[in-house]
């Protein structure tokens, strides 16, 4: 999940070398917290992979989330849609 607390904890292991990927299921608070990387999610509260028990889903979510890792086109911080 991508909050205030979370993206400072994220730009700190940032500093330190390790690559970080939020997961923001409201835009306007990555926008405004600016994490290194986030992927917006459409989903409701609480579920930031989407429905419980979609396997497929759920793994697509997260594969989006981990090729942010790989994108080297823009600097962070990355918002993406998803």
């Amino acid at each position: 999940m991508c909050n205030q607390t979370v993206s400072l904890i994220a730009a700190e292991i940032e500093r330190r070398g390790i690559t970080t990927v939020c997961i923001a299921l409201l835009r306007e608070v990555a926008q405004k917290v600016r994490p290194p990387r986030a992927l917006f999610v459409p989903f409701r509260h609480g579920y930031p992979l989407d429905r419980p028990h979609d396997t497929e889903r759920q793994r697509a979510v997260i594969e989006a989330a981990l090729a942010l890792t790989e994108r080297d086109d823009t600097a962070p911080p990355v918002l993406v849609d998803r």
